[in-house]
């Protein structure tokens, strides 16, 4: 790739990233400005409360499942706001089923199960539906285990009187808290991105699709799985695109939905290093997003490995 597409491609990535962030910490700083974030929370608070998590958190969670990327900014926020890192971490393992969930709509149903059919795309959008449920109510359960205190935050305007504040003053306040939060995410998303996207431009991250063929014996699919999952390591609608003809002669639909989620567990790989890596280290820099990392890799492979000896069990 040349350095002018390499440089258009990092700055446009960044600056649509930028965008849902910054529509995250203004949503987040709005509701916390007007009052409303007690009232939104409220929604949340079958998932918030029993994880020992604040309220407000739940509007994070709820943003979750319209954009992760807003999410995650409302959750970066609230950090900012005193929220612990232990309760963020808990935050964020509970709202992976929200993530996966507007993926429902935007991915799944319009375009992966079209592809695979109606009885494989099922079976696939099931299993990954139970995975990121799972990972949620572990997140749940770790909050009852690691939060035997209900987490605080301290989301309160310094306005002595909220209600009286003029709705102006309001929005100039959160739109100055998401420009000042703005300035330490974006030069970091900025930096990382051109790093990573230089790499990939310089070396063929598609070998890693060469690390399938350990996990394709250990788990017993037939050989032809590991071209499928080659090609899922590059593009996941391709992998589908790959293995549909091949379900009812090479695979059966068991098989078939296995390969896709070993396929998963190496695309996930690489899109470790090429997205979340970038995105992570943005949002909450090196140290706390390499944890934030480490949690979300141990439990997908871990939960993709249950779903891998549920389906292919004897």
């Amino acid at each position: 790739m040349q350095s002018a597409d390499l440089l258009v491609s990092v700055f446009g990535r960044v600056a649509s990233i930028t965008a849902f962030i910054a529509l995250g910490l203004f949503f987040a700083n709005a509701l916390v400005a007007f009052g409303a974030v007690e009232r939104v929370a409220g929604l949340a608070r079958y998932l918030t409360g029993p994880a020992n998590l604040p309220d407000e958190v739940g509007t994070a969670i709820l943003a979750t499942a319209a954009s992760p990327t807003a999410g995650y900014g409302m959750l970066a926020e609230f950090r900012e706001d005193g929220l612990s890192d232990r309760a963020t971490l808990v935050a964020v393992t509970t709202n992976t089923f929200f993530g996966f969930f507007q993926h429902v709509f935007t991915y799944y149903l319009p375009v992966l199960i079209p592809i695979l059919g109606l009885r494989v795309g099922v079976m696939y959008v099931g299993a990954r539906a139970a995975i990121s449920l799972a990972i949620t109510l572990t997140g749940i359960v770790a909050g009852v285990l690691l939060l035997p205190d209900p987490a605080t935050i301290d989301v309160t305007p310094d306005a002595p009187d909220r209600e009286e504040r003029d709705r102006r003053e309001a929005v100039r306040e959160a739109v100055s808290s998401t420009l000042s939060k703005l300035k330490t995410i974006v030069p970091r998303l900025l930096v990382v991105y051109l790093v990573v996207s230089w790499l990939t431009a310089t070396y063929d991250l598609t070998a890693v699709g060469g690390a399938a063929d350990p996990l394709v014996s250990l788990v017993g699919l037939p050989a032809a799985a590991v071209p499928v999952i080659a090609v899922f390591a590059v593009d996941t609608t391709s992998g589908a695109v790959t293995i549909a003809p091949l379900v009812g002669d090479v695979f059966t639909p068991r098989q078939a939905v296995a390969t896709m989620l070993v396929g998963g567990i190496v695309s996930f790989a690489v899109s470790t290093f090429k997205r979340s890596i970038p995105f992570q280290y943005g949002i909450w820099g090196a140290s706390f997003g390499s944890k934030v990392i480490a949690v979300n890799t141990a439990l997908k492979v871990a939960f993709i490995a249950v779903a891998l000896v549920v389906l292919l069990a004897p």
